[in-house]
């Protein structure tokens, strides 16, 4: 994976290893059955996931097109034009 020292991941627990790969990687803390979470972690990731909801919207979104959610049958070549002509459907529905 090669992402850009300075850009901010933050992503969902399934995602556990990528902290050692990408320094500004950000995960919820998960509570433990004697270990309950504390108020400063619940409110981080209150925060962490009022950052992820737009993000995961958006890929649902997109999935109702099923261009990601099922496999593609069509030419390679036109997946990515299909993909910004969606994305491009998206971001007008958004500014209208």
């Amino acid at each position: 994976m090669h992402v850009h020292p300075d850009i901010k991941i933050a992503v969902d627990t399934g995602y556990q290893g990528l902290q050692k790969i990408h320094a500004r990687t950000f995960i919820p803390k998960k509570r433990r059955k004697k270990h309950p979470l504390s108020k400063e972690d619940k409110k981080k990731n209150s925060e962490l996931a009022k950052e992820r909801v737009l993000v995961e919207n958006v890929i649902g979104m997109i999935k109702r097109f099923k261009i990601i959610s099922d496999r593609y049958r069509n030419r390679r070549k036109r997946f990515a034009l299909r993909f910004n002509i969606l994305a491009g459907l998206y971001n007008y529905e958004l500014n209208s």
